[in-house]
């Protein structure tokens, strides 16, 4: 689904489901709006009847009078009703295709982005969004219907007046319209400068800890102020534009309005002009001067909308780095033989492998070994394709993984990471998140084999226990068993463990290992260790220096051989490589 990046078009995008509501609201709106400014018609008929005469008429005026009050109001709650339906509507809609479409960037659009900020872009347009269907239907629509009726009932009492307040709405509309851009371009940087200062605000809090373990406090908040004085001044610099453009209208006004009045009182007082016709005009001009002298206001901030809106869109929809080809098909894993056929991969202007070559028979257990920065993370990286290959292939059992979907190839392979990732939600729901219709009983049998069923059970809430944002009421050790646990229950036919075991104490780890053994069993198996010894029982060990392998081998040939696996051994500390 190709998802508009203009404000305008996203609108008409948003609106598109929901068209059932805007029509019907767009329709009572102009109704109301000839209504209301229809309504000074009573004061040039009751005067009308009372100069004449008729008092009947007169009194029977008087009385309908305050029915068409009434009457207009219930069109505009019936107005009301109709625009919370569309609003209501278009937000939901807006905000689940952003959130949606910002779920499916790469990796990498992840790893340069704060997170606070990009809730704030989403919170713009969904508020944006907002604003358009208000500004729209109750300020600009209506001021549109309200002038044109206006103009109409003008021009049928004088030729001159009505000419007049044409040049004042032509003048009105060039003046502004001119000055919007200005507008805009000030909405963009001060919306820009909020997300980042929001991201930022959000980075501090999310690392509360690290803050108070550093003491960073004050180059924090001295960071952060340079930010918020940065928002301040393109707040008041908008804020100062609006005002500029406000006081300019109320100048044309002025003189139009001035113009207008003597032309008006002329005619009356040359008898052309009846009292009544006197009394309708000031009433139709009156009941408008409020509105067109913030025009400029509504215009402005339709501006600082448009600003918003096109400066999260800007973001949010760029161009996806990682897309399913055109007729992707479903990956179906039968055995889990992995392999690497001269795969070359370059990061910016860094090259992590070239030309690497890997066979990873089904069910073996493979271990990587190597320094920082030798290429064991990109290596995952690449098989769960977060990036794209630059040259040759990834196959899983002779699939290509850039030719088939991305939500099959990550069905397949399940992960435990260094540092595992838990939602701010229930112990039961974290786990359950590899097999979404899993019940109790397997939620709880993983969980054991996991050995993390006893710490579970000695919460207050147990299985129902909300874990804190990002799991920071679980230990890091917790955390890990419950990864493990969530990596048992998906229960993929690739298994990756990246320093699955690094958050355990040692009695833990034995545990653990036993818990691995059997989820290991019928799987193909890429760990990631700095522990060596948790390598040990692996079918094989490959340690990489420069995105190349240098050796390949079990651990106990490795050693023998002498080479950089035996030195890392012999170097270890309490268990950890040391560089």
């Amino acid at each position: 689904m190709k998802i508009p990046t203009t404000p305008a078009a996203f609108f008409v995008f948003a609106t598109r489901p929901y068209i059932k509501y805007a029509i019907p609201a767009t329709l009572v709106v102009i109704i109301g709006a000839t209504v209301g400014q229809s309504l000074p018609l009573f004061y040039k008929w009751i005067i009308e009847a009372i100069e004449s005469g008729n008092v009947h008429t007169a009194l029977w005026l008087g009385v309908l009078f305050p029915t068409a009050i009434f009457f207009e109001q219930l069109i505009w709650r019936l107005s009301g009703v109709l625009g919370m339906l569309w609003t209501i509507h278009i937000k939901q809609y807006t905000s689940d295709i952003l959130v949606e479409n910002t779920l499916h960037h790469s990796h990498d659009y992840f790893s340069n982005r704060f997170a606070g900020s990009l809730l704030n872009k989403v919170a713009n347009v969904v508020g944006g969004v907002e604003t358009f269907v208000h500004d729209f239907l109750w300020t600009i629509l209506g001021l549109v219907v309200s002038i044109i009726v206006t103009l109409y009932y003008l021009f049928t009492v004088d030729t001159t007046i009505g000419w007049l307040f044409v040049g004042l709405i032509c003048l009105l509309i060039t003046v502004n319209v001119a000055l919007m851009p200005g507008k805009q371009s000030r909405s963009r940087t001060q919306a820009a400068i909020s997300s980042t200062l929001r991201g930022r605000i959000a980075d501090m809090l999310g690392n509360a800890s690290v803050i108070r373990q550093f003491t960073g406090y004050r180059d924090e908040v001295e960071n952060m102020k340079v930010v918020s004085r940065s928002w301040r001044q393109s707040h008041a610099q908008s804020w100062l534009y609006s005002e500029w453009t406000q006081l300019l209208n109320g100048a044309i006004l002025f003189i139009c309005f001035s113009l207008m009045m003597y032309v008006l009182i002329s005619d009356w007082g040359g008898e052309s002009s009846s009292v009544a016709e006197l009394v309708f005009v000031l009433a139709l001009i009156t009941s408008l001067t409020g509105r067109l002298t913030f025009v400029g206001r509504v215009l402005n901030g339709l501006a600082k909308t448009i600003g918003e809106v096109e400066e999260g869109l800007s973001d949010l929809l760029v161009e996806r780095d990682i897309v399913d080809q055109q007729g992707s098909k479903e990956l179906v894993v039968t055995k889990g033989l992995i392999e690497w056929r001269q795969v070359t991969f370059e990061y910016g202007e860094n090259r992590v492998f070239r030309d690497f070559a890997l066979t990873i028979p089904a069910g073996q257990r493979l271990g990587l070994v190597g320094s920082s920065g030798a290429g064991k993370s990109t290596f995952v990286s690449l098989l769960l394709r977060q990036y794209d290959v630059t040259a040759g292939q990834v196959l899983i059992d002779e699939q290509n993984i850039a030719a088939v979907t991305q939500n099959s190839l990550r069905r397949a392979i399940a992960v435990v990471p260094q540092e595992p990732a838990l939602f701010h939600r229930t112990i039961r729901e974290n786990i359950a998140y590899g097999k979404p219709d899993a019940t109790d009983e397997e939620i709880e049998a993983v969980a054991k084999k996991a050995y993390a069923h006893d710490f579970i059970e000695s919460l207050p809430q147990k299985y129902d226990t909300l874990v804190g944002e990002r799991g920071v009421k679980l230990s890091g050790g917790q955390k890990q068993r419950i990864a493990i646990a969530r990596a048992m229950l998906k229960d993929a036919p690739v298994l990756v463990l990246d320093e699955a075991t690094s958050a355990l104490d040692s009695e833990s780890e034995v545990e653990i290992q036993k818990a691995l053994h059997t989820l290991m069993v019928g799987k193909t198996v890429i760990a990631i260790a700095h522990r060596l010894s948790t390598l040990r029982e692996m079918d094989r060990i490959i340690v990489l220096e420069e995105g190349q392998i240098i050796e390949d081998g079990t651990h106990d040939t490795l050693l023998a051989y002498g080479g950089t696996y035996a030195r890392l051994w012999q170097h270890q500390a309490g268990g950890f490589l040391t560089e």
